[in-house]
């Protein structure tokens, strides 16, 4: 009798690649692709109904980026995982996405068997580090023992995202459905949290916590 395949759903916004991952997964005895999503919100949207047990989560997309993406998924569905997959070496996306609820983190440089190896390990409950990126996650672990943005609500981290994405107070109530005083006051809130000034503090805060790319 043949066991539960793991259900898989890709989240990136290069068709080509998933189409790409979507082949190779499918190719296996053991794992299926059940969805596709090419923004972090859809990401959301399509764990909501689709309950994959695997998500291969890019670190950068539109709408809604993949750490925050990621972060929302691991508090409202536990039984789902997240395998980040992303071209970025950098530590702070490592770290962020981590810190947000991945348990793999892959580059997309990696040989198509690393991927494969990843999937099965974070269906196994275990973690799985790209060889490549392991030595800067634990040297930047021993650098960063707390991170500002913990001060910020998942809402605030959203908002502050989309107004370092350029978003004005309107578009971003417009997206997310709240009044422009509520953006206005998450904005208020998130600048006297992490003592920010101006668009640009906001920016430049978002960058160096890969909140954006």
């Amino acid at each position: 009798m043949q066991s539960k395949k793991i259900r898989v759903l890709l989240a990136d916004d290069h068709t080509i690649l998933r189409r790409g991952v979507r082949m190779l997964v499918d190719s296996q005895l053991d794992m299926e692709v059940v969805g596709e999503a090419k923004t972090g919100r859809e990401a959301i949207d399509e764990v909501r109904k689709l309950k994959p047990d695997i998500v291969v989560m890019d670190v950068s997309m539109p709408e809604l980026n993949g750490i925050e993406g990621t972060r929302q998924i691991c508090d409202e569905f536990t039984e789902t995982k997240v395998l980040a997959l992303s071209m970025h070496k950098d530590s702070v996306y490592v770290r962020e996405i981590l810190r947000a609820g991945a348990r793999g983190y892959l580059l997309k440089d990696s040989e198509d068997d690393d991927l494969l190896k990843a999937i099965r390990a974070v269906a196994r409950g275990e973690a799985f580090l790209s060889p490549a990126i392991s030595f800067a996650v634990l040297t930047d672990y021993k650098k960063h023992v707390s991170n500002p943005v913990d001060l910020l609500t998942s809402r605030e981290r959203e908002i502050l995202a989309m107004i370092a994405e350029g978003k004005a107070n309107k578009e971003i109530a417009t997206i997310l459905n709240l009044s422009v005083y509520t953006v206005e006051s998450h904005r208020g809130s998130v600048m006297e949290k992490l003592n920010l000034h101006n668009t640009g503090d906001i920016v430049r805060f978002a960058l160096r916590s890969g909140l954006i790319s």
